[in-house]
């Protein structure tokens, strides 16, 4: 053996910046080993996946050829959930871990007992928010080593000090817990994982100082940021054969900002380390598989430099001069430094994703080339990994997906919702047409009955009864107006729809049955909804099929049974509760896919790209908040709170990100990539990215760009040559024409003809949607049927306690129209104040008239020889001195008298035409009167009286009106004549149409020929 592992100890080495660490790691071993002796070594990395990236660069240094590797172990990454491994006896003498699962409900139960000392009444889901940030609190503690009576005193003196009451209450409520916890532990038998982690490591570094191993034992790539893994470190560098090998330490930084690394600083762990270990940085020597190259060193010299300590950026410009000198004569070490860093600006997520996703398709173009994108932001990561699939290529991702995201995930949220609320339509066909819900049927099977339940059982308001979706089917099964029943396909539709909703009530049944009270225990309700999506995901045959497979499912299933095993320190939850406890749950589950990776793409995580190396790097998310992620907030502890506790402050975390980022830009080949805006806001560059540019500025120089990216991305989603469809003209034959249109429909015929066109002709009825908001609709529909049914009770004077009369009235067609419960409390105010004014209006109105109610009235109107007959169905006429005042009830806006006078609003002209020419059976041939509009809304003005046209005036606009009529009855008498669509576009955004999609009207409108076209 030669090499490193020669020489007196303590040995500490470091690979800088630039170089691929494990590559060097690699060569470095297999020089000074051999074949025939590296096996023996013993090698500790900090990650699995770091340790199996070593694997893979000994086999790529060793050409291919068979090679018999050192044992490669993984000393654990808290932050990834990793415990170290387990050497040998050592771990049989301690505890077993609690499982995270049983900890966070363990401490959401001791959260809930001692709530009252919070001040707060948690549901288990606050529970377990709290529980998290316990648990975080717990680990610093036992990673710092702090001892029960340490921790104890440390917060006693937090509570006796001058803190604010609610750092007092926190400071009261930790102490609890520090009592409480480890009795909980002790009588479960289990340990915390962190504890276990370091009295895993002090018992290696106990063992290893007595009893080194025979063979090269080699920690590397490690900053030793807990003090266990810093002791180890120290006592592996000890050892006769031992080495610690460096990430990324700068031996070039200046001695006054070596002095001044603090916690946010790259450097500020490993000088924590070295400090702690006794070892002077200048000890440290470069790996020597790592020291002849110098392809990238005044890269690493640029990213440490603007990475310095704030404290030790005034002298940038001498820095700048120094650099320049140290270069020599006709060297630019900024130019050299900027070669192969490149920024990429984008507007926001979405395009950062395209080109991210560019950026790692390009590579590919190269053969044997490699690419990693790596960024803290999952989402980027999740979105860049889509876009990659345009070209049908998978990287190996380490972001993954909440569980809440997947199949199986949603329809665990699904179920437990439907306990809440199980006649909710939109749920129950959310349900049905989930991709794992079979109910017992096959798909072809479901899918029809599905759509005969939608159809005639779903759509609509929904009702106020728990039955109202079988009572609307039995409605659909009821005999036609003409007396004659459904056709028999219908009816069989119709049973198979209602089967399927008792199969599907049978199979939510399990989910609901724990809450016999208003409560259950999350171990009962979990089983209970496990067992309703295994009845909901049953094939013919009875078996759930894929539920519980793969990835996901086995995520879910896990889950569960963790929830039904080991919930018991959670308190009980209602339905609501346990809805928003797995919402939690499932938000929280990260479900990474396996699938068929291209081995030469990797998308990773900050923390998972830690010495991991490619040809070429983008670091995706350089905003403040992102990468660096802000400080978390703590609801426990103040800064001065963790200062006194001994805990490390939030900032450690950004200089551990600080010193990834440092270690990845310092490749050869790097892209930054950073998005102006996001969620619609403006961001603020990384203080790395900032400080970056401007040290460049000061040089003279920019970062340099890709331009290019910008014109392939647009060029990727240029759309084909594209012609918008025509404003839509049919031209239906005479004979398929309307014959017969209520006044209404003369309004929709003057200004969107096509729709007339699509319901008159095409009969095509427009579906409500599910669960249709019925406010509006009801509103009027019960003021109508208020003042029929008053006008029918008291036809002659109007009694003293009309008002009282009329609100009940309108409450009880509120209800009988589907006014949701919750409305009806402000429905009931409104109704109140309608009703006073509507008492006032019918005492003004009533004198000397006769009344007619919801008459209907025709006429026959011929033009070209094509006849058209008239109808109209007036909500009010009143006779009086042989006129008749027509009246209109609106709760909406009414038309305006020159919407009436220009023949766009014609129902009072053309009703008033109805009722010159005697078309009225009930009131006679008589004389038009008054024009009115009665507007009733029971706000700040109930109702309002709208007279658009005096006694005398009437008559003349009714003649204009059905003038205009037999005009354009006698231009649709041609056969030529289209139904155009929006012949009228004014009124287009204003009301819009049932049949706007049809028609395609936002396409010929925005894009094509606009409003130019109309008549």
């Amino acid at each position: 053996m030669t090499g490193p592992l020669e020489g007196p100890a303590p040995r500490w080495f470091t690979i800088p910046a630039h170089r691929p660490f494990l590559t060097d790691l690699a060569h470095g071993l297999l020089d000074a080993l051999g074949r025939d002796s590296l096996g023996d070594a013993v090698v500790l990395l900090p990650s699995r996946r770091s340790a199996r990236a070593l694997a893979e660069a000994f086999v790529a240094v060793a050409g291919g050829q068979a090679l018999l590797l050192p044992q490669i172990r993984a000393l654990g990454d808290l932050d990834e959930g990793e415990p170290p491994f387990e050497p040998g006896e050592l771990a049989l003498d301690l505890p077993a871990a609690i499982s995270p699962l049983r900890r966070r409900f363990e401490l959401s139960q001791l959260v809930g007992q001692h709530q009252a000392s919070l001040g707060h009444t948690l549901d288990a889901s606050g529970a377990l928010e709290l529980a998290d940030a316990l648990a975080s609190f717990l680990d610093a503690v036992e990673l710092e080593e702090l001892g029960h009576a340490e921790r104890l005193d440390k917060v006693d003196a937090l509570v006796e000090g001058e803190l604010a009451r609610h750092w007092r209450i926190s400071a009261e409520f930790l102490r609890i817990v520090l009592e409480a916890w480890p009795e909980r532990l002790a009588g479960l038998g289990l340990i915390d994982p962190a504890a276990r982690r370091v009295r895993l490591l002090r018992l290696l570094a106990d063992q290893w100082r007595a009893r080194p191993p025979e063979g090269p034992l080699l920690a590397a790539g490690s900053t030793g940021t807990a003090p266990a893994n810093a002791d180890l470190l120290a006592v592996i560098a000890t050892r006769p054969t031992g080495a610690v090998v460096l990430p990324g330490l700068d031996l070039e930084l200046a001695d006054s900002a070596w002095a001044e690394a603090g916690e946010q600083h790259p450097q500020g762990a490993m000088k924590r380390l070295l400090e702690r270990s006794g070892v002077e940085r200048r000890a440290v020597r470069p790996w020597p598989a790592s020291g002849g190259a110098v392809d990238s060193r005044w890269r690493r010299r640029l990213i440490n430099e603007a990475l310095r300590p704030a404290e030790a950026t005034a002298d940038w410009i001498a820095v700048i001069e120094d650099l320049r000198k140290e270069a020599g004569e006709g060297a630019d070490p900024f130019a050299e430094g900027l070669d192969g860093l490149t920024l990429v600006a984008a507007d926001g997520e979405e395009e950062a994703a395209v080109r991210a996703a560019l950026l790692l398709r390009e590579t590919l173009e190269t053969p044997g080339r490699t690419c990693a994108l790596i960024t803290p932001d999952q989402a980027l990561a999740r979105r860049g990994s889509a876009r990659l699939s345009r070209w049908g290529v998978e990287a190996d991702s380490s972001a993954g997906a909440p569980l809440a995201n997947a199949p199986v995930g949603v329809l665990a949220a699904l179920a437990a919702r439907a306990v809440v609320d199980p006649d909710d339509p939109v749920l129950i066909l959310a349900l049905l047409k989930h991709p794992l819900v079979r109910l017992g049927r096959t798909l072809d099977a479901l899918d029809e009955a599905r759509r005969s339940l939608e159809r005639h059982g779903l759509r609509g308001a929904r009702g106020l009864t728990t039955d109202w979706i079988q009572l609307r089917l039995q409605a659909a099964a009821r005999p036609r107006d003409d007396g004659q029943p459904p056709p028999p396909e219908r009816l069989q539709d119709l049973a198979d729809a209602g089967a399927l909703l008792a199969t599907l009530r049978q199979a939510l049944l399990a989910a609901s049955e724990p809450y016999t009270g208003a409560t259950a225990t999350p171990s009962e309700a979990a089983r209970g909804l496990a067992t309703a999506m295994e009845a909901l995901a049953a094939d013919p045959s009875g078996d759930p099929g894929g539920l519980w497979a793969g990835p996901d499912g086995e995520a879910a299933a896990g889950l569960l049974s963790g929830l039904i095993e080991e919930s018991q320190g959670l308190p009980e939850v209602s339905a609501p509760g346990f809805e928003r406890l797995m919402g939690r749950l499932l938000q929280g589950e990260t479900v990474r896919a396996v699938r068929a990776a291209h081995p030469r793409l990797k998308i990773l995580g900050g923390i998972e790209s830690r010495l991991v190396s490619a040809d070429r790097l983008v670091l995706a998310g350089l905003e403040e908040g992102v990468w660096p992620q802000g400080a978390p907030v703590d609801p426990f502890l103040s800064r001065p709170m963790r200062k006194a506790l001994g805990l490390p402050p939030p900032e450690r975390r950004i200089g551990l990100a600080a010193h990834d980022f440092a270690q990845a830009a310092s490749a050869p080949e790097v892209v930054l990539l950073h998005c102006a805006r996001r969620d619609g806001s403006p961001t603020v560059e990384s203080r790395w990215l900032w400080r970056l540019k401007i040290l460049a500025k000061g040089a003279g120089r920019a970062l340099p760009g890709r331009p290019e990216l910008k014109a392939w991305a647009a060029a990727l989603d240029e759309p084909a040559p594209f012609a918008p469809a025509p404003r839509p003209r049919p031209r239906p034959p005479l004979e398929a024409r309307p014959r017969e249109l209520p006044v209404t429909g003369i309004e929709l015929w003057l200004r969107d003809p096509y729709a007339v066109s699509a319901g008159s002709v095409l009969r095509l009825r427009p579906l409500d949607r599910p669960d249709e908001p019925v406010e509006a609709r009801a509103r009027g529909v019960a003021v109508h049927a208020a003042l029929q049914r008053f006008a029918e009770l008291h036809a002659g004077e109007v009694p003293p306690d009309a008002a009282a009369i009329l609100e009940a009235l309108m409450v009880e067609a509120l209800e009988e129209a589907g006014m949701p419960a919750p409305a009806m409390a402000r429905e009931r105010a409104l109704a109140s104040q309608a009703a006073l004014w509507l008492a006032d209006f019918e005492r003004r109105r009533r004198p000397g008239a006769r009344l007619l109610v919801e008459q209907r009235g025709e006429l026959a109107v011929e033009a070209e020889g094509f006849r058209l007959l008239l109808t109209a169905r007036a909500d009010r006429l009143e006779l009086r001195q042989g006129q008749v005042d027509i009246l209109d009830f609106k709760t909406g806006q009414a038309p305006s008298r020159r919407q009436m006078e220009t023949g766009f609003s014609p129902q009072l002209t053309l009703t008033a035409a109805i009722v010159a020419a005697g078309g009225f059976s009930g009131a006679g041939r008589a004389a038009p009167g008054e024009l009115v509009y009665v507007r009733v809304t029971g706000g700040r003005r109930p109702g309002e009286e709208l007279i658009r046209a005096a006694a005398g005036e009437s008559p003349e606009l009714a003649r204009r009106a059905l003038e205009g009529l037999k005009r354009r009855i006698g231009r649709f008498a041609s056969p030529d004549t289209p139904y155009v669509s929006w012949a009228a576009p004014q009124f287009m955004h204003a009301r819009g149409g049932d049949y706007d999609h049809l028609a395609r009207v936002w396409e010929w409108h925005v894009i094509g020929e606009g409003e130019e076209a109309g008549e």
